[in-house]
């Protein structure tokens, strides 16, 4: 029987995001640790790989499929209410102890993590996302960076049929890969996972790439919202997020920042849950440090006002929302507050157009 190393090696076409280096050797540049990378060897992700001088990358495969909310990406700034059609491949060029999609994302690193891919095609993808009535497309589960060119593929489909796209990411890109992606990506969430470069060793990466990213995708206009899991002992002290969260209003203080629970998942098991009071402080941190749109997720009903939008100006209840569920919308037709005019940031329809589902589900994959 061949091996899931075997099965992907057959499911790749010739990468567009690296260059060649002497003797055989290419160096590529769909994240940050831009591996150079001998004749018959893998990169760090495992999935890209240097065959006769030419670095190869996965192509026409799905790790896994399901519809999502959008808020539940999360983006709470984009599409309110919006579909968001949502796949993955497999692997990741980070190795997070406590990652929540590590069947995924882990699976050419750990034999428990077994995620048997589904030939498909990118037109079929689209297709149903459209069938399914969903407003977006996201490349999320694994890390999306590392499969560029087929989430580029799908995206270019996509867009054929009035689809938005987005990448859900650690961030840890290069300029290679983001102008790659910048023609064909509309919004980007970035895992800032903390504010310490050492914390991010152990994760397997660098703080500096994914600051880069981050800055590079504001000043490049893409919607960026960020998104950081507060681990209790690992990423939590007060100072740590005071730092983070003055760095992304010095980006700009209309990023959307959210705060996520923590749980017990994969190889952490040892650490306490992250509690709904936890969240709450971190929020208030952020809102000290100059944010305006601040969030404390997936604890619906339990962190007070940090599930709502509210206008940075005059504080009237823009959107409010019970976990993914939107209860109520009053953000006007040109993305601005209904009392004072100011501005609202991000991506917003003329009218609020509902919600298909505040809960995600598993698509048939009609036609696969």
């Amino acid at each position: 029987m061949a091996t899931l190393a075997e099965v992907l090696g057959g499911h790749t076409r010739e990468a567009l995001v690296y260059e060649h280096r002497d003797n055989g050797w290419v160096q590529c540049f769909a994240c940050g640790h831009a591996c150079r990378i001998p004749n018959d060897a893998l990169g760090v992700c495992k999935v890209r790989f240097n065959r006769g001088g030419r670095l190869y990358a996965p192509w026409g495969y799905v790790g896994g499929v399901q519809c999502d909310p959008v808020e539940k990406k999360p983006f709470f700034h984009a599409w309110p209410g919006a579909l968001a059609y949502s796949f993955g491949m497999l692997g990741c060029d980070l190795h997070c102890g406590y990652c929540q999609n590590w069947v995924t994302s882990q699976a050419l690193r750990d034999p428990a993590a077994i995620a048997p891919p589904l030939d498909i095609t990118p037109e079929q993808l689209a297709a149903d996302a459209q069938e399914l009535g969903a407003r977006v497309i996201v490349s999320t589960y694994n890390e999306p960076l590392i499969t560029s060119e087929w989430a580029v593929d799908v995206f270019r489909a996509a867009r054929k049929r009035g689809l938005r796209t987005a990448f859900v990411s650690n961030g840890n890109g290069t300029p290679q890969v983001l102008e790659f992606l910048r023609p064909w990506i509309d919004c980007y969430k970035v895992d800032l996972k903390s504010f310490d470069d050492q914390h991010y060793r152990k994760l397997g990466g660098r703080l500096q790439p994914i600051l880069d990213t981050i800055d590079w995708l504001h000043r490049a206009g893409i919607w960026l919202e960020i998104v950081t899991l507060l681990v209790p002992g690992f990423n939590d002290s007060k100072q740590e997020l005071r730092d983070l969260t003055r760095y992304v209003a010095s980006v700009s203080p209309d990023i959307p920042w959210h705060v996520t629970a923590f749980h017990t998942d994969y190889k952490m098991t040892e650490t306490s849950n992250t509690t709904a009071a936890m969240l709450v402080a971190a929020a208030r941190i952020a809102r000290e440090a100059g944010l305006r749109h601040v969030y404390a997720g997936n604890l619906p009903g339990l962190v007070g006002d940090f599930e709502n939008t509210y206008c940075a100006r005059c504080h009237t209840l823009l959107i409010e929302r019970n976990g993914y569920f939107v209860r109520a919308y009053h953000v006007t037709p040109d993305g601005a507050c209904p009392a004072c005019y100011a501005a609202v940031p991000g991506r917003w329809d003329p009218a609020f157009r509902g919600q298909l589902t505040s809960r995600p589900f598993v698509p048939r994959l009609a036609g696969v």
